[in-house]
């Protein structure tokens, strides 16, 4: 966690930090914190029995990135507090959390538009790729799409 910084960003192989990162996340001007916890799931869609999730990242690109999409977030919303950005890589089993965005700000619409945008932002800009172990078989994640531009 951040000592000096209200920007929590990072790619990690390890059990994501939930509990800590809602933590983290509370400031005292700040009545709102709004965390998602993307967890992996039993099923996509065509894909029942889903057993892992496994993610790879182009690395040396995920935290600059994160770092890009909260400088957007305090564009956007600029008195929002604390912001969270955490995903994980390597293998994810089912209900472990994959990717964790926290947001906090004075008020509670604001806290809840940031970390709206910032995991649907992430999931469009960050170059976090995963692939689905189920039933009947191994394979890329359905959603695939091409890595874009904060703010694009």
């Amino acid at each position: 966690m951040p000592q000096d910084s209200d920007t929590w960003v990072g790619l990690t192989d390890e059990l994501l930090p939930v509990q800590d990162a809602s933590v983290w996340a509370v400031r005292h001007d700040c009545g709102a914190v709004v965390l998602f916890s993307g967890t992996a799931r039993d099923h996509a869609e065509g894909r029942p029995g889903v057993s892992l999730l496994e993610y790879e990242a182009y690395t040396e690109q995920v935290v600059p990135r994160l770092e890009a999409l909260a400088a957007e977030i305090r564009t956007q919303w600029p008195d929002v507090g604390r912001i969270v950005l955490l995903h994980r890589t390597g293998p994810v089993p089912v209900g472990e959390s994959a990717v964790v965005v926290a947001v906090s700000s004075p008020h509670r619409d604001t806290a809840f538009a940031a970390a709206r945008f910032g995991i649907d932002s992430l999931k469009a800009t960050v170059p976090i790729w995963k692939n689905e172990t189920w039933e009947g078989g191994r394979s890329w994640g359905l959603e695939a799409q091409h890595v874009t531009e904060v703010g694009s």
